[in-house]
Formats: C-alpha cells, sequence, structure tokens
C-alpha cells in the first residue's frame, strides 16, 4: 500500500525531529527477524533507554539530506532500521550485545556519532567500547594490578626467610 503525500511528509517531519536531537543514531540493516526477535529487541532497547524505528530508505534520505549533518553519508542497503538515543553510547553499544546473539539477521550500516556521519567500521569500533562501570572496573584493575604483586612479592620473601 503506497504512503499518501501527507503520511510520508508526517514520517520525515518525525524522522527529522529525533535526528536533529538525538546524540546517537545508529543505522541498522535487518533480514528475517521473526516477531519474538523483534518483541525482544524492542524490549531491550526501552529498558536501555533507546529507540528503534523501520523506516523507508528514500524517506529516510529526504530527512538526512535536510539535516546538514557534516561528513559522508553510509550507504544504506536492505531493510532499514534506526536505533537512537539521548546517551551518546547507549545506541551502538545496546544494538551491538543484539547483533552478537543474531548475527546473521542485524548488521551496522553506519550513523550519527557527535554531530557528524560515520561509516560502517567506524560505527562497528565505537559500538565495540564497553560501557563506562565496565571501564572503570578495567581501570581500578590496572591501577590495583602492580601493588597486588608486590604485595605477592613480599609474602613470597617472607615465606623464603622462614
Amino acid at each position: 500500500m503506497a504512503l499518501t503525500k501527507e503520511k510520508k511528509a508526517k514520517i520525515i517531519s518525525h524522522l527529522k525531529g529525533f535526528l536533529g536531537k538525538s546524540k546517537s543514531v545508529v543505522f541498522v540493516n535487518f533480514r528475517g527477524l521473526t516477531v519474538a526477535m523483534v518483541s525482544e529487541l524492542r524490549r531491550v532497547l526501552k529498558s536501555a533507554g533507546v529507540k528503534y524505528y523501520v523506516a523507508k530508505k528514500t524517506l529516510t534520505r529526504i530527512a538526512l539530506k535536510d539535516s546538514k549533518i557534516p561528513g559522508e553519508q553510509p550507504e544504506l542497503p536492505g531493510e532499514l532500521a534506526i536505533v537512537y538515543g539521548d546517551d551518546i553510547m547507549a545506541p551502538s553499544r545496546e544494538i551491538n550485545e543484539f547483533i552478537k546473539k543474531f548475527p546473521e539477521n542485524l548488521k551496522i550500516l553506519g550513523g550519527i556519532f557527535d554531530g557528524r556521519f560515520m561509516n560502517q567500521p567506524e560505527m562497528v569500533e565505537i559500538a565495540a567500547i564497553p560501557a563506562l562501570p565496565v571501564l572503570y572496573g578495567k581501570f581500578v584493575n590496572i591501577i590495583n594490578s602492580p601493588i597486588q604483586r608486590f604485595v605477592i612479592g613480599l609474602s613470597e620473601i617472607a615465606k623464603a626467610k622462614n
């Protein structure tokens, strides 16, 4: 069923609205997702404060062209879903976790990060960055490691002297 001009204008307006306001947007190719998979995906994304929107590519291109975002717009082959949110890292990180579950059904195509277009390899790299609490834990472990090794060394010296 073809969309009316009014409906297309409304969709383009909606796209422009969240593309302009969101701190991070990820373009995702989806193929062969079941209703259960999509329901799980939406539930997981919603719990992280991330939204999932399926849009026609032509309407998305029109909204993106009018948005004046710097950089080169990534290619958008196949079916297109847009994952976006107010947290700069959450959309890419959350969709990446779901891609790990279903790699044959989902693929990152590119996105908008920090106000400019990012290509597919750049967005995949951004998506691989762990959450902030995980990074804090790794940092603390790095700081603690020399101290821990020093204490183990002292313990071994004490054992050798006894």
